[in-house]
């Protein structure tokens, strides 16, 4: 996710933009304060091969409520921000569109308490949301690989070397379960890199007697995932 925050911000300040990190995500946005700060091209440095991300996330109750969200449009509004680039998943992007949604309303609600003037009201009046899908599934149409995918195969790839030794000095059959919910790609390019024995991914089932299948299989170390 670091390498989709620094291409973000160095592409805007590269197009004349000016940028802004939201830290802990839509927190961040409802808190305001010193959550929301100008980024430069220094403060994306030395990041590109980290995991996670700087500017962090965190799980947001208040802007699943209409009033966390007017909070999050009043501070975005005074640090002059129309345009937001929202990098989650399923939660996230939908309330990036609820947000959108809502957006003419929220203004009109926050002129009417005079938490903004009339100019602010007609200059940021149109809300830009580019969604970009963090999920390490990679279960989203349009994409080759989705944001994280490749830093969890690695992860499970280094998990799974360091079982196999385990296994082939005990003789055991060892089962790992990968996430991807009802995506089977984890699943499929880990057993592919690591020589897994068998297989069990939600597009295709188990058939009826998979049982006698991976018993045949306990003569000998294996992997399943």
């Amino acid at each position: 996710m670091n390498a989709a925050v620094r291409a973000c911000v160095r592409m805007g300040i590269y197009l004349g933009c000016k940028v802004y990190f939201i830290r802990e995500g839509y927190q961040g946005m409802v808190d305001g304060g010193d959550n929301i700060v100008e980024a430069n091209w220094a403060s994306v440095s030395s990041i590109i091969h980290r995991g996670g991300t700087v500017i962090g996330s965190a799980r947001c109750t208040d802007f699943r409520q209409r009033e966390g969200r007017l909070k999050a449009a009043c501070n975005l509004i005074k640090k002059g921000i129309t345009n937001l680039v929202v990098i989650g998943g399923d939660g996230s992007l939908t309330g990036a569109n609820l947000f959108r949604q809502e957006w003419s309303s929220l203004l009109d609600e926050l002129l009417s308490t005079n938490k903004i003037s009339a100019d602010e009201r007609k200059k940021y009046g149109v809300l830009h949301i580019v969604g970009m899908v963090g999920s390490i599934d990679n279960d989203f149409c349009g994409t080759d690989m989705t944001i994280g995918t490749d830093s969890a195969l690695h992860r499970i790839i280094e998990a799974i070397d360091a079982i196999v030794s385990t296994a082939y000095s005990h003789q055991r059959t060892f089962i790992m379960e990968v996430m991807g919910r009802h995506c089977g790609y984890l699943a499929i390019v880990a057993a592919l890199a690591s020589e897994a024995d068998c297989i069990f991914i939600p597009e295709e089932p188990a058939e009826l007697n998979w049982q006698e299948a991976i018993c045949d299989k306990l003569q000998q170390v294996s992997i399943i995932l």
